[in-house]
């Protein structure tokens, strides 16, 4: 681990008071986004996905990632900015997940409705419960409502009974309808078929640490502890700092693909989780991993400030700039310029706001761009869809912004 640098505050204090400001005007702009332009006034919820003319595709399905992480998104702001518009969105989002998403047959949550709310896919897969879990939680910090917090046990309660792997550790990937084995556990159609893997791992004690934070149930914090125990010792692989993405039953990996979204991710969002536990010496060895992570990351920064999106096993290096990878690499590298004070880790913050700002924010309407070309031509994706939604690029400015402030209220204090 690097050591930790002295770092004039005075300095940095005006830069990070308007980098601070700049990201909060951004995430009510995007928030009002889809506040304006995704709201399904007549079917429910909010549309299945938006087109580059940010028009509503009324057939598209509606996916239970979206729509948790609407939900959560807006949650999240109501509870940060007590804004009442905002948790009357967070109301409209928690109602649509409730009536429409929830399994009452067999538990736990559909994969993905039709554009008017029925059933379409209703296998069970965890990355999407998880997120669900995220949101109804984030609902049950806004609300303090039973009905949200007793959906989000019951999701964690369904997931440890049918997707926990006793013998081997672990979390499978999917199962059917039912909770029964199927042959099909893809993610996505570009992901490799296989029964565990790092992203739905990730995103599973993500949703766990934030179930915890309104239910500190000792169980819980348990199984938190066992899903970090599995990033230290299975999932990070410790020569090259890296996630490695997809595995066996047994936790042999299959395949050499990188993704350095996903790691610049995973450096500071282990960590958080590590320290909602906040159980003494237990965030240490995260706190390492969180710097080496970040010091790998860097070696894929561009000339222009931007994060490529992924590698694949045969070396080949897709260059686009993705919006999400964007999102995740501030607040890592942020994260990581707090734990060693580096200047390397400060100035990309900053090179990454600026490549944001100049090639993904829609700055007329709202929102950011899916990505960028190598050439940093826009991507010809939905601004809003299966799984372009609010999460990433709100959580990186809600993040950033507590973290400026907090530090300034700590110097204010100090001084």
């Amino acid at each position: 681990m690097n050591t930790p640098l002295k770092i004039d505050i005075s300095k940095t204090r005006l830069s990070f008071t308007l980098l601070a400001k700049e990201l909060e005007e951004d995430l009510h702009r995007t928030l009002r986004y889809w506040a304006t332009y995704a709201l399904d006034q007549e079917s429910g919820g909010f549309y299945g996905a938006l087109d580059l003319s940010d028009q509503p595709l009324v057939a598209a399905p509606k996916g239970l990632v979206l729509n948790s992480r609407i939900l959560w998104a807006y949650a999240a702001a109501a509870v940060y900015f007590k804004n009442d518009e905002y948790r009357k969105l967070a109301d409209h989002a928690f109602r649509y997940i409730n009536d429409n998403f929830i399994d009452r047959n067999y538990g736990g949550a559909y994969w993905s409705l039709t554009a008017l709310g029925n059933k379409l896919e209703g296998k069970k897969q965890m990355y999407g419960i998880a997120f669900c879990i995220y949101g109804l939680s984030e609902y049950a910090k806004l609300t303090a409502s039973d009905e949200a917090l007793s959906l989000a046990k019951e999701l964690y309660k369904r997931m440890e009974a049918y997707a926990f792997d006793s013998s081997r550790n672990g979390y499978m990937e999917a199962l059917s309808e039912d909770w029964s084995p199927v042959a099909d556990l893809r993610l996505s159609e570009k992901d490799r078929n296989a029964p565990k893997t790092a992203n739905t791992h990730l995103h599973i004690v993500e949703a766990y640490a934030n179930l915890y934070q309104v239910w500190p149930n000792a169980g819980l914090a348990e199984r938190i502890r066992n899903l970090l125990h599995l990033f230290d010792s299975k999932i990070i692989d410790r020569n090259s700092f890296q996630l490695q993405l997809f595995f066996d039953f047994d936790w042999m990996p299959v395949g050499r693909e990188s993704s350095p979204g996903h790691d610049i991710e995973a450096a500071w969002l282990l960590l958080h989780c590590a320290s909602v536990l906040d159980q003494g010496g237990f965030q240490k060895p995260f706190r390492e991993l969180s710097v080496a992570m970040s010091e790998r990351a860097l070696s894929w920064i561009d000339a222009e400030g931007g994060l490529i999106y992924e590698i694949g096993s045969d070396g080949s290096v897709n260059s686009e700039r993705h919006w999400w990878v964007q999102a995740e690499a501030m607040v890592g590298f942020y994260n990581a310029w707090q734990l060693t004070g580096n200047d390397d880790f400060y100035n990309v913050v900053f090179s990454l706001w600026a490549f944001v700002k100049k090639f993904l924010i829609d700055h007329d309407k709202g929102e950011w761009h899916w990505g960028v070309t190598a050439t940093h031509q826009l991507i010809d994706k939905s601004k809003a869809g299966f799984w372009k939604c609010p999460y990433h690029n709100t959580r990186a400015c809600l993040e950033i912004i507590k973290r400026i402030r907090q530090a300034a209220i700590k110097t204010a204090g100090d001084e």
